[in-house]
């Protein structure tokens, strides 16, 4: 019992640590993983959780525990950055194994990689058959980047001559019955406007689970009972 305390202020302390050093070193550690981040992260956790259940470790260890595992990422970050040939080394290369339609088992022997898990990666993007794929590219984060054959490709817009339309992004305007100011105003939206439009569709700002807007149409309006409809649905299935 008398280790739960400094337990306590102790994990709190190593949670902490790692995210900033999650946000000083980059997205990398959380996503787009190379192998060597994929062993920095698991190296991270273990050195923290050690620490946390030494009895002889404290605080300054944990701190010092991360901030020397951190300088070594960043010091392997600069060297990857500055010296092109070590990235092959650290970060690996992407392996080309789909090529003009055909498997590349040369490739996928080096990668430890089977069929299966070809058929799986494919699934992922979309891609049900392996006789559509022109190129398929195993990239240094695991994932599989697929180019289709010409038949299989979606057409663009250029392709059927359909004039283009200004591309944009929606924009949450309510979320859980509370507003986004930071997006309304980002959106040049004052919140009479919104309110107003929402009693035009005859909601209260209270009676709404999410609101989403996008310029040039109605504003998208998904009320809690709606929410509660179909849990209500899924219950009685």
């Amino acid at each position: 019992m008398g280790n739960m305390l400094p337990m306590l202020y102790e994990t709190v302390f190593g949670i902490i640590a790692l995210f900033l050093l999650t946000k000083i070193l980059g997205k990398t550690q959380i996503s787009q993983l190379t192998a060597f981040d994929f062993i920095a992260a698991i190296v991270l956790g273990e050195l923290v959780g050690n620490a946390l259940f030494d009895k002889e470790a404290g605080i300054l260890d944990i701190g010092f525990v991360v901030i020397l595992w951190g300088v070594l990422l960043y010091i392997i970050e600069m060297i990857t950055q500055k010296f092109k040939g070590s990235r092959f080394i650290l970060e690996g290369k992407p392996s080309l194994i789909i090529h003009k339609g055909e498997l590349i088992y040369e490739e996928m022997r080096k990668n430890k990689i089977d069929i299966n898990e070809i058929l799986h990666l494919l699934r992922m993007k979309d891609v049900f058959a392996l006789q559509e794929v022109e190129y398929a590219i195993l990239e240094t984060n695991g994932e599989l980047s697929v180019l289709k054959k010409a038949a299989y490709q979606t057409p663009n817009k250029r392709e059927l001559n359909v004039a283009p339309t200004e591309v944009q992004i929606a924009m949450p305007l309510i979320t859980d019955g509370e507003m986004i100011k930071d997006n309304l105003s980002e959106a040049n939206i004052t919140e009479e406007w919104l309110l107003d439009e929402l009693t035009r569709q005859n909601y209260a700002l209270k009676d709404v689970f999410y609101a989403e807007w996008l310029e040039g149409q109605k504003l998208f309006i998904l009320p809690y009972r709606k929410i509660k409809e179909k849990d209500l649905q899924k219950k009685q299935e």
